[in-house]
């Protein structure tokens, strides 16, 4: 442990040579300075003298106006008499002309004559003093600047690893701080061992892998991993991201890869963490355009990956979370030997998670971690670290000392869908609009045997752009969907505006999103899900960036893509016919519900199913709904694209309809 602080302290500049090197530029620019001052006098004196002619000079002399004169080497310099006006006496200087009769005017004219001696090793001296010395000052300053910057590795360090180090448990993370990532955390405890115990894997001829690649969504906890790894391994830790090595200048990246690597050989063993690698290694696809400075520091990246030596105990750990524009290069066993999948936490996971991020938090007897996380569905560590310090600012607002479920569950829905906008005033028609369309979508899903239950409904306006939302609460967390579970969502988004059609006979642009949510479903059930008698099983369709935003790019040509258009067209006009049919059916049921649901504003699922079953004359014992108690609300958290809340259902998630 000693040894490794001394090579820390070793690898950091010495701050006495620093002073020292500083001292030394103090008194460089000091001499300079001193220098110049002394030429500026100079010239002052020899500007504070009027030059003048000759012949003016000898008529002066001969006028009786000229008090002294001094006979230099190169010139003449004049003290004229003092006028009653003059404050001061005034000087001229002229130059030498070869006159014999000078003096003799002079003396005659009584003006005070003095004849400089000349001084040629001074005079030799001064001039050389003025003329190299500041040639030296300059000099000595290039080779000062030339030295720090060769160790600096370019010009003003610009050359130079800008790596932060740490070293030990200087992170303030271990893997007790990460959850909810169980396999990840598993992968990288074996390297971490490795370095702790080299001989237990080095007995039965196990090495080292050069690198680990952690790839993932943003926001699941990679970063965090790499903080983790630093605050276990007990080994000098450098930390930087992809785009620190990129300079406008050519060849910096590359320089500063070679510094680091240089550093950490130094230092090892040890880890080395580049964050966002994805900023260097793009793959030099020329076809694309190509990038120099980029393609030079990855083939340096590359190059370092392949010398170094396994056996120092040197770990290269990267993250992105678009590994499939990595160079295949960089990739390949021998330099990334391990790809570790940091995904989106399950249901334990996410309890885990909010059990970590609740530590520091008071919280009353009423918290219910489980059902928060029954709640967030699809929520990444980020997230629910967000609501846990929202919920907290709830508790602080409301007056309490301590955070309760009520502040928790307000969280979760400020996260998603924004916070009550009590200042936007609806008309009495349109809360009319709203509430049919709202209750339309709610209606459905009752109807609908493979729908998911009714959570909440509500027409209060929210900040993200939603005038209501119905939440739909499934009974479990679920990763696979049904062909008739989609239709059914299908029918359910398309609802709203067929309610609005029935009542009012007419439609708004409140479905926008509902209509784009639809199509997107009905598009992936066509041309990913093979749920299509058309086209049957044929991929059509291909996921770019999976861990980002999850755009598909079409495989087919121009026939086939409006086809699809057309199979997506008849399968959204089947389930809006569907919606519009089951709405027509129990349209005392939905007058009854929309009444309900305008006094009041928000209604949960229990009273909206109490309404139904008296409408429809079910018994109390039909209760589909779960929603007596909270923890049942299972809410998406996939990013949702427009200006509305409604989430579309994919997969493990379910369905906000909300209306705009």
């Amino acid at each position: 442990m000693d040894n490794q602080n001394n090579q820390n302290r070793n690898n950091n500049q010495d701050p006495n040579r620093n002073n020292r090197q500083g001292a030394s530029f103090v008194l460089i620019v000091t001499l300079i300075t001193t220098i110049l001052v002394l030429l500026l006098f100079q010239f002052q004196g020899m500007e504070s003298a009027e030059e003048i002619s000759y012949n003016k000079f000898i008529k002066m002399v001969e006028d009786g106006d000229v008090e002294k004169v001094d006979i230099g080497a190169n010139q003449i310099d004049i003290t004229a008499k003092q006028g009653k006006d003059d404050t001061v006496q005034k000087e001229y200087y002229t130059g030498i002309v070869n006159d014999d009769q000078l003096v003799d005017r002079l003396l005659d004219a009584g003006v005070e004559v003095n004849q400089e001696i000349p001084d040629t090793t001074s005079s030799m001296l001064l001039s050389i003093i003025f003329t190299f010395l500041p040639i030296a000052c300059i000099v000595g300053l290039c080779v000062w600047f030339t030295k720090k910057m060769s160790k600096g590795g370019g010009m003003m360090g610009i050359g130079k690893s800008n790596a932060k180090m740490y070293v030990e448990k200087q992170t303030g993370v271990t893997f007790k701080d990460v959850a909810g990532q169980d396999e990840a955390k598993e992968s990288l405890q074996e390297v971490v061992d490795f370095l702790h115990n080299p001989g237990k894997y080095t007995g039965v001829g196990a090495k080292l892998p050069k690198g680990a690649l952690l790839v993932g969504p943003p926001g699941t906890g990679k970063t965090l991993l790499a903080k983790a790894v630093a605050g276990e391994a007990k080994v000098p830790f450098f930390s930087l991201s992809g785009s620190a090595f990129v300079e406008m200048y050519v060849g910096v990246g590359a320089s500063r890869v070679r510094d680091l690597f240089k550093q950490a050989q130094q230092m090892a063993p040890c880890i080395i963490f580049i964050d966002e690698i994805d900023a260097i290694g793009k793959s030099r696809d020329t076809q694309l355009g190509g990038n120099d400075e980029r393609e030079q520091t990855l083939n340096q990246l590359l190059a370092e990956m392949d010398g170094f030596d396994t056996n120092k105990g040197l770990l290269l750990l990267a993250a992105t979370n678009r590994p499939e524009i990595l160079d295949p290069a960089l990739l390949r066993p021998g330099r990334f030997d391990r790809r570790i999948i940091v995904e989106r936490p399950d249901l334990k996971g996410r309890i885990d998670v909010l059990k970590v991020h609740a530590k520091d938090v008071r919280m009353d007897e009423t918290v219910d971690l489980e059902a928060i996380a029954l709640a967030t569905s699809g929520a990444v560590g980020s997230d629910l670290a967000n609501m846990i310090n929202e919920a907290a600012i709830n508790a602080v607002k409301h007056g309490r000392n301590a955070v309760s479920q009520s502040d928790l569950f307000e969280a979760v829905e400020t996260v998603l869908v924004g916070k009550e906008k009590k200042d936007r005033i609806m008309s009495q028609e349109e809360r009319r609009i709203v509430s049919y369309h709202e209750v339309g979508h709610a209606l459905v899903s009752a109807l609908e045997k493979h729908a998911e239950p009714v959570q909440k409904i509500t027409i209060v306006p929210r900040t993200m752009g939603a005038l209501g939302y119905v939440m739909q609460t499934p009974e479990e967390e679920k990763f696979l969907n049904t062909k008739k579970e989609l239709e059914a969502m299908l029918v359910g988004m398309l609802a709203g505006r067929a309610a609005e059609e029935i009542v009012f006979d007419t439609v708004t642009t409140g479905a926008s999103n509902d209509i784009e949510k639809a199509t997107s479903i009905a598009r992936a059930m066509i041309t990913q899900y093979g749920m299509s008698e058309r086209f049957g099983l044929i991929g059509l369709e291909s996921i770019q960036n999976r861990y980002l935003d999850g755009r598909p790019v079409l495989n087919c040509g121009q026939e086939t893509a409006s086809e699809i258009d057309q199979e997506v067209m008849k399968m959204l006009k089947g389930a809006y016919e569907e919606a519009k049919r089951l709405l027509s059916e129990h349209r005392e049921a939905l007058d009854r519900i929309a009444a309900f649901l305008i006094e009041k504003e928000t209604i949960t699922g229990k009273e909206f199913m109490k309404i139904f079953r008296e409408v429809e004359g079910l018994p109390e014992t039909e209760d589909r709904q779960d929603g007596e108690e909270p923890k049942e609300a299972r809410i998406s958290m996939k990013p949702v694209e427009g200006n509305t809340e409604e989430t579309a259902t994919d997969e493990s998630e379910t369905e906000n309809n909300s209306t705009v």
